[in-house]
């Protein structure tokens, strides 16, 4: 483990979407993003598929014969965003809904522009001291 872990960003509502979950799938989807804060990956998350590349992952929680979801990117250097959170409602199949991954689309664009304004030139300052 590293020694300090990254900050986690929440994305618009995705923190008080975890909010609403039950106690016990807030607790797993904490513990699977404290483990992206340290570098590690948590055994029940998985790439998204709609997505190239392993940067943007997905924690899968069932609990009460429902199935709950936390999207978040580890694509940037010194933060871990969290991009989505939600309830998956379709009861057939195991796809990601378009309108969500359009909102994860739009939402990892607006990470982009959270770290470079935010962690890109901090990093870049640290770099010249």
């Amino acid at each position: 483990m590293n020694s300090l872990p990254k900050p986690v960003e929440w994305i618009a509502s995705s923190l008080d979407d975890l909010k609403d979950f039950p106690d016990e799938v807030q607790q797993a989807v904490g513990y699977a993003l404290y483990r992206a804060q340290c570098g590690e990956k948590h055994p029940s998350v998985k790439p998204l598929r709609s997505f190239k590349g392993a940067s943007v992952l997905e924690v899968v929680q069932d609990f009460d014969r429902d199935t709950y979801r936390a999207v978040y990117t580890i694509k940037f250097e010194e933060v871990v965003y969290v991009l989505h959170v939600f309830q998956k409602k379709s009861k057939r199949g195991i796809e990601t809904s378009k309108q969500d991954i359009e909102l994860i689309e739009k939402r990892l664009k607006r990470a982009k522009e959270h770290y470079e304004q935010y962690y890109k030139n901090q990093s870049e300052e640290d770099k010249h001291e």
